[in-house]
């Protein structure tokens, strides 16, 4: 039954609206089987590992509930993050809050809106590092172009992009969620993005909540970075 009824949201709604209903609606329902309670052992290489990235602006797009901003911000990173859920964004506050007395701390900028229209909701540019969990793989195929040329606009030459998302789409998810290393491929290298690795990783050991997610969906982990201008 709710399936049906997410499904139909997505029928209906008009343009490219309709995911923005079905996120709203799954956040309102409690049924954020995405969710994670640490961020992944790409993003804590890149950041911690040997050749650690310097501490610079970052950009979370579909931040959700602000696991990954957060672990960025306590670690000396200006992080911009960006979601179209009001409640989403509300508890990545609060998260946010409650992390602000550790020491190193820099609170994150959030906003409200759609990763596709980054320039229009003024988020600025110069980013040196992008982090997307599970966002693009959701996005409807007339938007995806739009992400790919917003988010180039916004990375600074030489930004690495962390791109997360499932190879094979849910038979019964109300939103299409799918991304191939071809489809990654021939959206951004024409963009000016080198692939610089595509793994299969695991989102049971991140702790997401989807039952044999990585026999049923395939959970893949893209590290791009913007060749220099």
């Amino acid at each position: 039954m709710l399936i049906s009824l997410l499904r139909r949201y997505r029928r209906t709604a008009a343009g490219p609206r309709w995911y923005r209903v079905v996120y709203r609606l799954v956040y309102r329902l409690g049924l954020t089987v995405w969710q994670r309670p640490a961020p992944p052992a790409d993003l804590i290489k890149l950041v911690e590992g040997p050749s650690a990235l310097a501490p610079g602006r970052a950009l979370d797009l579909g931040c959700g509930t602000g696991v990954d901003t957060i672990y960025l911000a306590g670690r000396g990173w200006d992080v911009t993050a960006i979601d179209m859920v009001p409640q989403a964004l509300a508890a990545a506050r609060r998260h946010a809050t409650a992390a602000g007395a550790t020491a190193g701390f820099i609170a994150p900028r959030f906003i409200h809106g759609d990763v596709t229209r980054l320039h229009d909701l003024g988020a600025g540019g110069g980013f040196g590092l992008l982090v997307d969990f599970g966002c693009l793989h959701t996005l409807p195929e007339d938007r995806r172009p739009a992400y790919v040329a917003s988010v180039t606009h916004a990375a600074a030459p030489g930004a690495m992009l962390l791109l997360y998302g499932f190879s094979r789409p849910p038979k019964a998810a109300p939103m299409h969620a799918g991304l191939t290393i071809e489809e990654v491929w021939q959206r951004f290298s024409p963009a000016g993005w080198q692939l610089l690795s595509a793994e299969r990783t695991s989102a049971e050991t991140l702790g997401m909540r989807v039952r044999r997610a990585d026999d049923r969906f395939e959970l893949w982990c893209y590290q791009l970075q913007r060749r220099p201008s």
